[in-house]
């Protein structure tokens, strides 16, 4: 069993920056692509952001592409997400996710998520 925890999250203003991180432990699943999503209040949970074993291949929602950066310290097991140029549309609580099918951006383990909120 996966367990992921997610941290780094709070209340920034348009333009701010905040790194999310997401510790995980336990499960042998050290080399599984991890994702971030998020999910506003009244929508359903979106795609943000992947990243393969090696950290050589990401992907990232076009809303996000060039503003967010997805990475991992596979010593540690802990994935990263870089948060730049914030908007208030990005307010949501993001979940990081591990062993995902990236093609269908699908994963098996979601953390308990971490609010960002974005002031205007």
């Amino acid at each position: 069993q996966v367990h992921l925890v997610e941290s780094g999250g709070g209340l920034v203003q348009t333009g701010d920056s905040l790194r999310l991180s997401c510790a995980a432990s336990g499960g042998t699943f050290s080399t599984d692509p991890r994702g971030w999503f998020r999910q506003a209040l009244g929508k359903e949970r979106e795609f943000v952001a992947t990243i393969n074993w090696s950290g050589s291949s990401t992907q990232y929602a076009d809303s996000v592409k060039g503003r967010f950066t997805i990475s991992r310290d596979n010593v540690n097991n802990t994935v990263y997400l870089q948060m730049n140029s914030l908007k208030p549309e990005d307010t949501a609580v993001y979940y990081c996710a591990a062993d995902c099918i990236v093609r269908v951006r699908s994963c098996n383990y979601w953390g308990q998520g971490t609010q960002v909120t974005v002031s205007s």
